[in-house]
């Protein structure tokens, strides 16, 4: 697969735009409109300078790798892809969208459909078009071009040849570690990692331990390289809530429901990282 396609230009599909552009591939980046792609570009050309400045990156490469994407508001302009991944915001209704619309324009009888979701059962998906066997989910982690695991989740209307096209493509051509996982919400790291971070917002809620003790012990007790409420600002406290719902949704059970501190700061626009103010300011 040679002709890739990215939905969605935000924290990971600029990531995966740029990993499938380093490995040399025809790439394609489809935004909603104007404003988010230029948040997108911008997002890449960031990456890419400092990609350059630690020296993982040469000049050449990266004007090479940036030769390689192009941009579009279009989605008529995926038509001749070969394998199209979804990256768009974390909501089902969202996504669902993007499958159809992928399942009208692109061409390749054998095109594979790829989603990036985090939770999102991928059968959902996969029955949004007329293709479900060539529907797949591959997981991401961010940064994109710094962490190797790629998740891979087969629904139980996979075929094993898009299995194997998808194990070899994020394994050889991208370099990345692939595990594999059943089609349930949360799949491998995020049915381990959400409870997690949750019993951390639930600690701070309860003035248990400040936010900065919290992540301290977690640093230097357990040698995390990151604390849970940094790692949630990281993460997005947005994606962190629908996670957590998707979590809920399919498993009741408790640990798994999201506190209501998380729900408020979601519904404030405290985002994390991204908003300038999570658990934590970044704000220059």
């Amino acid at each position: 697969m040679k002709r890739i396609g990215v939905v969605g230009c935000g924290l990971m599909g600029s990531g995966i735009a740029e990993v499938n552009a380093r490995a040399g591939l025809d790439v394609v980046v489809v935004e909603r409109d104007a404003d988010a792609l230029a948040s997108g570009i911008n997002r890449i050309e960031t990456s890419f300078a400092r990609a350059v400045k630690s020296g993982k990156l040469s000049e050449q490469q990266t004007t090479s790798a940036r030769e390689l994407i192009r941009f579009s508001t279009d989605f008529h302009d995926l038509a001749d892809r070969e394998l199209v991944i979804e990256a768009v915001a974390e909501q089902e209704e969202v996504k669902e969208s993007v499958f159809r619309t992928l399942d009208e324009v692109v061409s390749d009888p054998r095109a594979i459909f790829a989603s990036n979701t985090s939770s999102i059962p991928i059968i959902k998906l996969a029955m949004c078009t007329a293709r479900p066997e060539q529907v797949i989910g591959m997981h991401f982690f961010n940064p994109v071009p710094v962490l190797k695991l790629v998740e891979m989740i087969s629904s139980l209307l996979t075929s094993g040849e898009t299995s194997d096209r998808v194990r070899e493509f994020a394994s050889t051509t991208l370099g990345k570690t692939v595990i594999v996982s059943q089609d349930r919400a949360g799949f491998v790291v995020n049915a381990l990692l959400i409870p997690y971070l949750l019993s951390s917002v639930r600690m701070l809620e309860s003035g248990f331990a400040s936010a900065q003790d919290i992540d301290s012990g977690m640093v230097l007790g357990c040698a995390h390289p990151m604390g849970p409420l940094a790692l949630i600002d990281l993460i997005g406290l947005d994606t962190t809530l629908a996670v957590a719902d998707s979590l809920y949704a399919e498993f009741k059970e408790s640990h798994l429901a999201p506190p209501p501190l998380l729900s408020r700061m979601t519904q404030a626009g405290l985002l994390g990282r991204k908003s300038g103010q999570g658990f934590y300011s970044y704000k220059k």
